[in-house]
């Protein structure tokens, strides 16, 4: 699913114009983003968290040279889904049949 796609069923379910859904679907992304870039925790109940999480310097191999390289401290931003979000992708996913995978 694409950010298109998401505009276009909350446009359907509100009626409000695409338009005017993309800015506000935009407007929440870009609030996640530039809170979670500040450091800020986000807690969406039912939803899950967002927030950043350091990443301690360290030595890194190059897989193609094997040649080792120094990585600085680095910032990683984190989704953990709230329980009921876990439930409910299990219980949907348990009568889909498997999809094969991907080469």
């Amino acid at each position: 699913m694409t950010k298109a796609d998401i505009v276009d069923e909350i446009a359907k379910a509100t009626g409000l114009t695409k338009i005017e859904t993309k800015a506000v679907v935009d407007g929440v992304f870009s609030s996640i983003i530039s809170s979670v870039a500040t450091g800020k925790r986000i807690e969406l109940r039912g939803f899950g968290v967002f927030k950043s999480k350091s990443r301690k310097p360290r030595m890194a191999r190059n897989p193609k040279s094997g040649d080792l390289v120094p990585l600085e401290q680095r910032f990683v931003p984190l989704f953990k889904p709230s329980p009921e979000f876990v439930t409910k992708v299990n219980d949907s996913m348990k009568n889909k049949p498997a999809e094969p995978e991907a080469l």
